[in-house]
């Protein structure tokens, strides 16, 4: 098989780049665009943003900057693109249909409109990498089976956790590895009641959105990746919210094990979070084949049966182009969902919410997120995390309750919600 790098020479050099269209362009965006404009076989031909400005300053920091036009008209569009004109706009519409565009990135930021752009490029047999892990948990299993339908791929994206995961997960598991633990390092701080004030100065010093931070510091970003996880493998949460406990890169393999072996876990094949290993994502792997156990002794991986593979980077929006082109060149992903959903991400109450409230977003003040098995969640009538925002509370939530469906109306009328009753109608399977 042609190596990636090859394929993408090969492409180059015939004149067919994969072409890229790219819907959001603020921080992780702009570092798409630009790293494509790195790279050989590939290009970006369509960018949209909230504004043309905006839209076409995605273009700014390519190494060789296209001509640009923006505009809405998708007459104008689709002849530029065959003359090589890179398009800004603010129609999403004109990334997920043109002929002119192989692969359509999400990377808006928002569920709603990732599930907007996500079917719309499906309908138009375009290949989707999802940015966001929020509309994965929360629809991916339906959108993977959409995609496959129409002979296309729908894919998490490398360098974000998740994929990185994954990435273990299947070498792993493709060399007859039992899978006992995945998981990834805490990079913040764990605050469960976290939420924009309280981590706005940390924030502003980081030159990060309040509510973003606030949505990692208080775990829903780790509940939200290891559901995604927990749905691509199989894998499950040992225990409600998942243990997280301290550890090193060296105790992995001591402490994401069963507890009769002197470990955390209740069960093996689990997805778990640690404090204090980070940057970085693990497996925590094993055999009892004493073959391969004093080779791997002899590799330095330690006596087993337990061994640690550990990837100490994600590269974030640098590595998404790895993704596009095993989508384009080899029809595969970086990592999606099984055809049925395995976890469930859940909102749980951050403070006291009263009857008639409208609950907020993710990293918000009402709710953050945490995980469960998905019978179970739905025998508790769990709370989707992913379609909180816009709930109105129909009785008083006591703070640190989970959140049910008979806790609230769902008001909320949307693409999103739509694609999210199908999913649980069809239980996807």
């Amino acid at each position: 098989m042609v190596q990636i790098n090859e394929r993408l020479k090969q492409r180059e050099a015939a004149g067919n780049p994969i072409r890229v269209g790219l819907v959001g362009v603020g921080q992780m965006g702009s570092e798409i665009a630009t790293q494509i404009g790195e790279m050989v076989g590939m290009r970006v031909s369509v960018i949209v943003d909230i504004t043309v400005e905006k839209a076409s300053q995605g273009f700014d920091w390519l190494r060789n900057k296209p001509e640009i036009l923006c505009t809405e008209s998708r007459h104008e569009a689709e002849h530029a693109l065959q003359n090589g004109i890179g398009i800004a706009t603010t129609d999403y519409t004109l990334a997920t249909s043109l002929p002119g565009v192989d692969v359509v990135v999400d990377a808006t930021g928002s569920t709603e409109m990732a599930a907007r752009v996500a079917i719309d490029a499906i309908n138009h047999g375009k290949h989707i990498v999802m940015m966001s892990v929020e509309c994965d948990i929360t629809i991916g299993p339906i959108l993977r089976k959409l995609a496959e339908n129409a002979g296309v791929v729908y894919s998490l994206a490398a360098g974000d956790e998740p994929a990185a995961i994954i990435e273990l997960y299947r070498f792993a598991d493709a060399l007859g590895f039992e899978v006992v633990a995945a998981g990834k390092g805490k990079n913040n701080p764990l605050n469960i009641y976290a939420n924009p004030d309280t981590e706005r100065v940390r924030a502003e010093q980081r030159k990060m959105n309040p509510r973003m931070l606030s949505e990692f510091v208080d775990g829903s970003k780790t509940a939200i990746e290891m559901t995604a996880v927990s749905n691509a493998t199989g894998l499950r949460p040992d225990v409600r919210g998942m243990h997280g406990p301290k550890s090193t890169v060296e105790t992995l393999k001591q402490v994401f094990i069963p507890q009769k072996d002197g470990g955390v876990l209740n069960t093996r094949g689990v997805v778990d979070y640690a404090i204090g290993v980070h940057p970085g994502v693990f497996i925590v792997m094993r055999t009892d084949n004493e073959k391969i156990m004093y080779g791997m002794n002899d590799r330095d991986m330690g006596p087993g049966p337990y061994y640690t593979l550990y990837r100490p980077y994600h590269l974030c929006s640098v590595e998404v182009p790895i993704t596009v082109a095993l989508a384009a060149l080899y029809g595969e992903s970086s990592g999606h969902p099984l055809h049925s959903p395995v976890s469930e991400c859940f909102a749980v109450a951050k403070k006291d919410i009263r009857n008639g409230d409208r609950l907020d977003g993710i990293g918000e003040y009402c709710y953050r997120g945490s995980i469960e098995c998905i019978e179970v969640a739905r025998q508790d009538g769990l709370l989707p995390l992913g379609i909180a925002s816009g709930c109105v509370a129909t009785r008083d939530i006591p703070k640190d309750t989970p959140i049910t469906y008979a806790d609230v109306s769902v008001t909320v009328d949307s693409v999103l919600m739509d694609l999210r009753r199908l999913q649980d109608k069809l239980h996807v399977g």
